[in-house]
């Protein structure tokens, strides 16, 4: 992680041998004890209520002048996706709640185009190879996001409550890249 503003050529050591599907990645909050204590709060404990808070603080991401094209433009929020089963016994998706709230402020249009097709174990102990390859072929198009016209469409915005390694936002981009999306970002709250 590295923090501040960055006034010459810089290749991020972590990063250098990755190519990924999204031009960037704008996280709002640096991993600390009350960013954590927020998203845990959504994410694991039902304060839906949460949800609204977290847009608002992911809605300073565009304040970032990369993300001014893509309000202008309308560009489409999309929730990253869980798997049903994950759903069912959270009862909702957090990054989908995030973006409802988040398309609401910035009344950008929000849509489930990606689904989770296979359950995968709990990245939180995997590094960023092993999260890769746990994720690998786990997302595809839902029926909505096959619909999505890439010529009707300027950009899509992946939104996603934390940004670890990328795994996860990297296969979404990937499946969206691969339908001929070619302006994709990440917004997330927290950088984990």
């Amino acid at each position: 992680m590295f923090e501040g503003k960055i006034q010459s050529q810089f290749i991020c050591p972590n990063c250098r041998d990755l190519t990924y599907a999204f031009r960037f990645a704008r996280p709002v909050l640096w991993n600390s004890d009350s960013a954590r204590t927020l998203i845990h709060g959504l994410k694991y404990q039902r304060h839906l209520y949460l949800a609204r808070d977290l847009a608002r603080i992911a809605s300073e991401a565009f304040k970032d002048p990369r993300l001014a094209r893509a309000v202008e433009e309308r560009w489409t929020l999309i929730p990253v996706p869980l798997h049903w089963k994950r759903e069912q016994s959270r009862h909702y998706n957090q990054s989908e709640e995030i973006a409802r709230h988040l398309g609401d402020l910035m009344k950008l249009p929000v849509v489930n185009g990606l689904k989770r097709q296979r359950s995968t174990p709990t990245q939180t102990h995997l590094n960023r190879k092993q999260r890769l390859l746990n994720l690998r072929g786990s997302i595809e198009l839902s029926s909505v996001g096959k619909r999505l016209n890439p010529h009707e469409i300027k950009g899509l915005i992946l939104i996603d409550d934390v940004f670890t390694t990328g795994a996860t936002v990297q296969e979404c981009a990937r499946i969206l890249a691969q339908n001929q999306h070619e302006n994709i970002v990440v917004v997330t709250v927290m950088r984990g």
